[in-house]
C-alpha cells in the first residue's frame, strides 16, 4: 500500500503540527524551527524564480546567437565555446556543474 508524504512523516490530517505531529510542510514538530524553515524556503522559492527567468533568457540569447551565426554562413555549433562553458561550470561546481552546463547548452541549441 502506498502512503503519502504526510502519512510517512506522521501526519495525515494536513494540520501544521498543532497536535504534536510533524508538520507536513516543514518536517518538524518544533514551531520555531518550522517557522525558520518556512522563511528559508521562501527565499529558496525567490531564487528558483530568478534561476528560471535567467535560464529562459540565456536560452533565448543562445538561440539568437546560433541563428545569427548560421544566417551569416557559420556553423550551427562552436565546439570550442561549448567546451569553455563546460569547463567554467565544472571548475565552479564540480561534476554537477558539468551536468548543469550540458542542460544549459541543450536548452539554447536543442539536442544534438
Amino acid at each position: 500500500m502506498m502512503t503519502g508524504v504526510a502519512e510517512q512523516n506522521g501526519s495525515t490530517d494536513g494540520a501544521s503540527g498543532t497536535d504534536g505531529s510533524v508538520a507536513p510542510d516543514t518536517g518538524t514538530k518544533e514551531p520555531l524551527a518550522a517557522a525558520r524553515i518556512a522563511e528559508i524556503r521562501q527565499r529558496i522559492d525567490e531564487i528558483d524564480g530568478t534561476l528560471i527567468d535567467l535560464w529562459q533568457e540565456r536560452a533565448r540569447l543562445s538561440r539568437h546567437v546560433g541563428a545569427t551565426r548560421m544566417a551569416s554562413g557559420g556553423t550551427r555549433l562552436v565546439l570550442s565555446r561549448e567546451q569553455e562553458i563546460l569547463e567554467r561550470f565544472r571548475a565552479a561546481l564540480g561534476a554537477d556543474g558539468t551536468q548543469v552546463a550540458l542542460l544549459l547548452l541543450r536548452a539554447g541549441r536543442g539536442p544534438l
